[in-house]
């Protein structure tokens, strides 16, 4: 039997596909280091109740202060808490000059999406109303990430994280939180921004420690509203997307 050349081998495994397929996966590019944080870094935290309550005693934005101040203390990095409840994508587009690009940030974070998707209801004739169409949601993000990117600022964009905490797909609100997170994906990929997804990460977690299947309590207090375990997720992931160590999370 003649023996196949590497070329002719290489063209059979291409005609199969594998070739491609493995092609794709050493191509994979490794996840980007964070760039490092600068002295006199500004973070603004852009969002709904969510992030209004993160600035609590135990919320999130609370957590990433004491962990910059223990980690990096001679970089004098600011916080600032732009986070106002019931706010949707258009709420923050509305108030972007004012309450971020007035600030002078370096750093923002977007964390939004869940009223967008949670205030749609069903009107007396069937129709929905009250949340904010996908069309919507995705160009006001495109245009707030542009914005704030033209005054020189770094976007970290959040997917929406959960509206109930059954880790099986069962929650009402699932299916179209997932087509929510994925424009916000989408949107990171397009214009270029670090995605952090907070999606991904409420339901590894959910998957690992809620067996029970429960609606609440596990990382929120209602289904939505952080409690202290999910400040910690959220605190841990934003650190993470900053480059800086969590360690003070875990004392």
């Amino acid at each position: 039997m003649r023996t196949r050349t590497l070329a002719q081998v290489l063209l059979l495994l291409a005609a199969s596909g594998l070739v491609a397929k493995a092609a794709d996966t050493a191509a994979a590019p490794a996840p980007a280091a964070p760039p490092p944080l600068q002295k006199g870094d500004r973070i603004v935290f852009l969002g709904d109740s969510i992030t209004q309550g993160g600035g609590g005693p135990k919320g999130y934005i609370t957590l990433v202060r004491g962990a910059l101040d223990a980690a990096v203390p001679n970089l004098a990095v600011e916080t600032v808490n732009a986070g106002i409840s019931g706010n949707k994508v258009p709420d923050l587009q509305r108030r972007l000059d004012k309450d971020v690009l007035d600030k002078k940030p370096t750093i923002v974070f977007i964390y939004i999406g869940i009223n967008d998707v949670w205030h749609w209801k069903k009107q007396s004739d069937g129709t929905l109303a009250g949340g904010t169409p996908k069309d919507r949601f995705e160009a006001g993000l495109k245009e707030i990430i542009g914005k704030i990117r033209s005054a020189g600022a770094r976007v970290i964009l959040c997917t929406p994280s959960v509206i109930g905490e059954k880790p099986d797909g069962t929650n009402e609100r699932d299916a179209m939180l997932d087509e929510y997170a994925a424009v916000s994906r989408r949107v990171a990929a397009e214009t270029g921004v670090q995605l952090l997804d907070l999606r991904q990460a409420f339901l590894d977690f959910l998957k690992a420690h809620n067996p029970e299947g429960q609606a609440k309590g596990v990382l929120t207090g209602d289904g939505v509203h952080l409690n202290p375990e999910g400040n910690k997720l959220v605190a841990r992931a934003m650190l993470g997307a900053l480059g800086v160590p969590a360690d003070s999370l875990d004392q």
